[in-house]
């Protein structure tokens, strides 16, 4: 999808319709934790209140903001800028960061469904807690699953939901759907009691408009074919395909004429262009015929790239999902660079 036609189809992004649980996959490398993050920012306006939750064990969120290991509480970790343009101009929203463990998060349901209290602990103590959750790994992800979308459900005393969002930054694409499906599974399987109710309950929220599942990938083949894959995988599994956030996209240096030339390898056109800028005569030996190599070289290795991303960008439009695109940022990723990845996110959405 061309750039320019991306931010019609996003709208809801800044509205109060947008689903409650965004849950961000990707394949490795595509920089998943990264967009999940800026997300967790983005949604995060004046008042607002998102939650990013880390269930890898991989810490990487807390990387991305420069913040100590999270540890398995609700910590906050950053301010959203206010105003509508994320200048400042209004109160801040508040992102807050959980990295969920799963031999804590199967005390709490211990103790929740059976009242455990010190024998729960006692039974960590033991290995067992340990042990259940290593050789059940579907267990895990029960665990992981039903604490996310605890807090989307909670609310406080006022009745109001503690959080406007919660973003999950999830397993790579390849394992999403069993990911989030495991509680049918055990629902299936558990035929009533505390744990199928719960099971149940995790399900109704995950396959309802309050979720949306997004597919983070580079304008490479291999991304997006998975992306594709997963996409399928998704709707046949009745789980809700969010969007297609298209990451790192490169700048086009060069326009549709210069890019047929660079294709053409017109090197003795390049050479005059180089002579008439004062870089030494066209002759053989010259310092602009000496040039010529590695420049048309540059430009034919772009014009190439240019042809796969657009390649790819008509197998994403054949996917029937609505799609961002989000910059490569040169200096590398940091914590500027999430606010700026947040900016982009909302001024696609209209709202900037």
């Amino acid at each position: 999808m061309p750039p320019g036609t991306i931010g019609v189809v996003t709208k809801e992004l800044g509205s109060g319709a947008v689903s409650r649980l965004q849950v961000v996959s990707g394949k490795g490398g595509t920089g998943k934790t990264t967009v999940a993050a800026a997300l967790a920012l983005a949604l995060a306006r004046e008042g607002g209140r998102t939650l990013l939750v880390e269930v890898e064990g991989r810490q990487g969120i807390a990387q991305l903001f420069g913040a100590e290991t999270l540890p398995y509480e609700e910590r906050k970790i950053a301010v959203a800028p206010g105003g509508t343009n994320g200048s400042g101009g209004g109160s801040g929203g508040e992102v807050y960061a959980l990295a969920i463990d799963a031999e804590r998060a199967l005390l709490d349901y211990l103790q929740m469904f059976y009242k455990l209290g010190s024998a729960g602990r006692a039974l960590k103590k033991l290995g067992a807690i340990d042990f259940a959750t290593t050789i059940a790994p579907g267990l895990r992800d029960v665990l992981l699953t039903g604490k996310a979308c605890e807090a989307v459900r909670r609310k406080d005393k006022a009745g109001k939901f503690v959080y406007d969002h919660v973003i999950m930054d999830a397993p790579p694409t390849g394992r999403i759907t069993r990911f989030l499906n495991v509680n049918d599974e055990v629902a299936g399987l558990a035929r009533f009691g505390p744990i199928h109710n719960q099971a149940q309950a995790v399900m109704k929220v995950l396959k309802s408009p309050e979720t949306a599942v997004h597919l983070v990938t580079l304008l490479e083949e291999m991304p997006v074919q998975e992306t594709a894959d997963g996409i399928d995988e998704l709707r046949r599994a009745g789980l809700p395909v969010g969007q297609v956030i298209v990451n790192m996209v490169r700048p086009h240096h060069l326009d549709e004429g210069a890019l047929r030339a660079a294709a053409g390898e017109r090197r003795a056109d390049v050479a005059k262009a180089l002579s008439r800028a004062g870089l030494g005569g066209a002759r053989r030996g010259g310092l602009a015929q000496r040039l010529v190599d590695p420049l048309i070289a540059q430009a034919a290795e772009h014009a190439s790239r240019v042809e796969l991303e657009r390649a790819q960008r008509t197998v994403l439009e054949g996917l029937d999902v609505p799609t961002y695109e989000l910059p490569l940022l040169g200096a590398g990723m940091d914590l500027a660079g999430l606010y700026e990845l947040a900016t982009e996110l909302r001024k696609q959405a209209g709202d900037a």
